[in-house]
């Protein structure tokens, strides 16, 4: 069976070890409430973007340099039919370091087409990491914009 998970790269003049850093640093790239820490395995956060809705999210593994997955063990998302579409899902963060280059494979596993919220959620993402985070990485400074929802 084909995965059809959403994914987005970048390549970025920045190590991998500094670059997980500042995927932790996560109101620094993504234009939401946050509360908790993303720094270490098994830390927990929560995003808040308007309104009721809310992300709950464990740092559920993290390979200084290499990888770092965020698993979703609950969310609310008031302005879908499935309100808990991302609960069980994993935002990862795949880094690969040559020549002082990082490249980074972010995937959203369990975010797939046929999920209500993949019409919002891919220009999303889009946005968050070939804009926000690769800016973010190069010039400090993530790229804000008004949410999707």
């Amino acid at each position: 069976m084909e995965k059809n998970d959403f994914t987005s790269d970048i390549s970025a003049k920045i190590s991998a070890d500094e670059a997980i850093k500042k995927i932790s640093r996560v109101p620094e790239w993504w234009g939401v409430t946050f509360t908790g820490k993303a720094e270490n395995k098994n830390d927990e956060f929560v995003i808040k973007m308007s309104g009721d809705s809310f992300f709950n999210f464990t740092v559920e593994e993290l390979i200084p340099g290499k990888k770092v997955v965020w698993l979703v063990k609950d969310c609310y998302m008031p302005w879908y039919s499935d309100k808990k579409e991302w609960a069980n899902t994993r935002l990862i963060f795949d880094l690969n370091e040559h020549d002082g280059i990082t490249d980074l494979k972010f995937t959203h596993e369990g975010l797939t087409p046929d999920v209500e919220c993949y019409k919002d959620c891919e220009p999303g993402w889009t946005h968050w990491i070939k804009s926000s985070l690769f800016s973010y990485f190069t010039t400090g400074k993530g790229e804000f914009r008004p949410p999707t929802k």
